[in-house]
């Protein structure tokens, strides 16, 4: 129990800092959370959402899952990304994968267990839309790396294709979509070149991104 212990003692020496820092933190926490963006991010526990990008608690509301999958199915990202648009007026989503993803790996071995492998098919399909161009590189570790991108990419047009995101948009209420990745090996991160806030410029925004990801296969050396 050790390990569990250990939490408690750390969340302990957490707030006893954070009312050293600030003595009104809980109270201005408890009063409202107030975010001006909705972080949509991958489980892996290496990506703190709320570190990585240097916000405190209530400044970025979070919805995680594995691989940062948006499927229109899933009424838990559905519902995550209506409460950020309806009763927390977000103005920017963020969907961040990140380099080195065990999701994205699995998807491209097509080996994982059962409703994991049912979770990642529409990522799966991602790889095999693009498997022939991402299979020139020879070069695993970059068709992983070229794939996280293309994910986020795809995850962040499903999040504009979303009725939620083109009912708040057609009653002219400003959200932007960004496509962003960062980087494990050293704490970067990356814009994807994609950044929506209107439909017409979904699908250019979709293309632009799209190519200039897969333009990094022929940009080795050798090709």
């Amino acid at each position: 129990m050790d390990l569990i212990e250990n939490l408690f003692d750390n969340n302990a020496h957490w707030s006893q800092r954070m009312q050293r820092e600030d003595p009104r933190f809980f109270d201005k926490l408890v009063r409202q959370q107030n975010p001006e963006l909705l972080w949509i991010g991958c489980s892996d526990s290496r990506v703190p959402a709320n570190e990585i990008v240097g916000l405190l608690p209530g400044e970025l509301f979070v919805h995680r899952n594995v691989a940062n999958q948006i499927v229109h199915t899933d009424l838990n990202a559905l519902s995550v990304i209506e409460y950020a648009i309806e009763a927390l007026k977000v103005k920017h989503i963020i969907v961040c994968g990140h380099y080195r993803c065990g999701g994205v790996a699995a998807a491209i071995s097509g080996k994982s267990p059962s409703l994991v492998g049912h979770w990642l098919r529409h990522l799966r399909d991602i790889y095999e839309r693009y498997g022939d161009i991402l299979k020139r590189s020879g070069n695993l570790r970059l068709q992983n790396d070229i794939l996280c991108e293309l994910n986020v990419i795809h995850q962040a047009r499903h999040v504009c294709t979303s009725p939620i995101v083109s009912d708040a948009w057609e009653r002219q209420q400003p959200i932007c979509v960004h496509a962003w990745i960062y980087d494990i090996s050293d704490g970067i991160l990356r814009d994807l070149g994609f950044a929506v806030d209107r439909p017409a410029d979904i699908e250019p925004a979709f293309q632009s991104a799209i190519n200039a990801s897969l333009s990094k296969i022929d940009a080795q050396p050798g090709h």
